[in-house]
């Protein structure tokens, strides 16, 4: 037991009294609000992948992007995968491989080209040319940049907003279905964001209009990359296989924008679709493909950075992330 005396305690009681007050109340460090840099980087054989986020894309409400879905069914796929049950979140996660011979960007982003229509889907994309400055990659060093498609969180980022090149140096691979289309006035009908997207295309692709390569189906675009049709979602919609050997990874682009809602549901249809059935089925056929190859699987709208493996589940299909593997290199 202790046992301390009265003159002890006094004497404790009058040190303490001596000593200066501390402040109780410490000052808060601020909120920052802003997000670090967003690259991810990987090997493939003797290649290297860089994953850059272009930024969230915030789909909104479900009912208008699917609306031949039942909506008790779209709530209860999101619910029980811990989601927001009225409302979807994208991410856009572009691509740059290094083959040690060229610099390929797969898409660009949402980019800063057409002003206030580029802010269409919140202030949140547009992040692009900063992550790859954060990545160490000049834009300037980019040989070819790859189109899955000519929509605008897709190619927006080929131009500034005084339609100066972001890629001076840089051919520009596309279908020449989406080439045509998108650059064509006679397709500004239907739904309201025709429109813009077609001035988009035709503000980012006319810059390279002399520096262009025509995709075509099952043919080599450049030495490892090959490309593979999957229209629907636009009439010239790609996906890439890029190739080191034995070592395949696939950049998806848009075959599926959802990981929950198509995969789980592979045919149900998207109101961004150019075709809406044409891309189901392509989705389909693509899907069960991928999973029966069990090749990693880059995905543009994915959760961060995309990068995982579909995998056939009854009707439709699972998607499980590759662990983020920071000692890879």
């Amino acid at each position: 037991m202790i046992n301390l005396s009265r003159r002890a305690l006094l004497g404790t009681a009058a040190a303490a009294a001596a000593m200066p007050l501390l402040t109780t109340a410490q000052a808060a460090a601020p909120f920052r609000n802003e997000m670090p840099p967003a690259w991810y980087r990987f090997k493939l054989g003797g290649y290297e992948l860089t994953i850059l986020s272009d930024g969230s894309l915030p789909l909104g409400e479900t009912g208008p992007a699917f609306p031949a879905s039942p909506a008790a069914e779209v709530r209860e796929l999101l619910t029980s995968n811990f989601l927001a049950p009225t409302t979807a979140t994208l991410e856009q996660n572009a691509l740059v491989l290094n083959t040690g011979r060229q610099l390929i960007l797969f898409d660009t982003g949402m980019g800063e080209s057409m002003g206030a229509d580029s802010k269409m889907f919140g202030p949140t994309t547009g992040k692009l040319l900063a992550n790859m400055k954060a990545a160490g990659i000049d834009p300037a060093q980019i040989d070819v940049v790859a189109l899955t498609h000519a929509h605008c969180d897709h190619c927006w980022a080929l131009v500034d907003a005084n339609g100066n090149k972001n890629f001076p140096n840089a051919q520009v691979a596309i279908s020449e279905v989406d080439l045509k289309f998108w650059t064509d006035d006679s397709n500004k009908r239907g739904p309201a964001f025709m429109t813009p997207f077609i001035e988009g295309a035709k503000k980012n692709l006319s810059a390279y209009r002399d520096r262009m390569i025509m995709v075509q189906d099952g043919k080599e675009v450049v030495p490892g990359v090959t490309a593979f049709a999957t229209p629907g979602h636009t009439l010239g919609h790609m996906v890439y296989f890029i190739a080191d050997g034995n070592n395949i990874v696939v950049n998806s682009g848009d075959l599926a924008h959802h990981q929950i809602l198509l995969l789980r549901k592979p045919l149900w249809e998207f109101s961004f679709d150019t075709d809406p059935k044409l891309s189901a089925q392509s989705r389909l056929r693509m899907l069960t493909r991928l999973a029966a190859d069990k090749h990693p699987v880059i995905s543009y709208h994915f959760p961060w950075p995309g990068l995982g493996h579909v995998r056939k589940e009854g009707d439709g299909f699972g998607w499980y992330p590759e662990s983020m593997n920071v000692t890879a290199l």
